[in-house]
């Protein structure tokens, strides 16, 4: 899995980086209105932060390219840490991965989104290990937008692979920001 996962990042990558080498800069003055390769790029991300008996800190950045004005796609890594302690018991844990995904616009507003992350965590059946947890996600999306490349999107996934190690139970919620460059 994490092979799959390292190849199609590289592979968007690669892909995203060769079409703006490809481009002539006559193609570019004849038609001004067509948007260059960083027009097209976004970034944001979540975080989440709460405190308490439970200490928990999310930072998820991402990094996308506009294929068309329906069609996006991008990777992203997360970082949580999570911190549990009462009289009783104090567990700490840290959770790393990756994640790529695409986006279909179907209205300005409106987005499905699909999405497979790939996360280490620590598990607890017969010792304390770490193990490599691959999730399927799917879902929708609203964004409120504060600019033409910008704004606040909310979505709602389904984790179509859920396991015994998912940290997370369906559905799942996410808020985030998406700046354009």
């Amino acid at each position: 899995m994490r092979k799959l996962f390292l190849k199609i990042s590289f592979f968007l990558i690669c892909s995203g980086s060769l079409s703006s080498l490809a481009q002539d800069s006559t193609m570019i003055r004849k038609h001004p209105l067509k948007k260059n390769f960083w027009d097209k790029v976004f970034i944001g991300g979540n975080i989440g932060l709460q405190f308490g008996t439970v200490t928990f800190a999310d930072i998820s950045p991402l990094v996308g390219y506009k294929f068309t004005d329906k069609i996006s796609a991008g990777i992203g890594v997360t970082y949580q840490y999570y911190h549990y302690k009462d009289r009783y018991y104090d567990f700490e844990t840290n959770v790393y991965g990756g994640r790529i995904f695409g986006r279909y616009n179907f209205t300005e507003y409106l987005f499905g989104h699909l999405e497979y992350e790939y996360l280490n965590l620590e598990a607890f059946d017969i010792y304390r290990r770490r193990v490599d947890v691959g999730s399927l996600l799917a879902g929708a999306g609203y964004i409120q937008r504060f600019g033409n490349n910008s704004g606040i999107s909310a979505m709602v996934l389904y984790n179509f692979t859920e396991s015994v190690y998912t940290p997370y139970q369906n559905p799942i919620f996410r808020v985030g920001i998406i700046v354009g460059l």
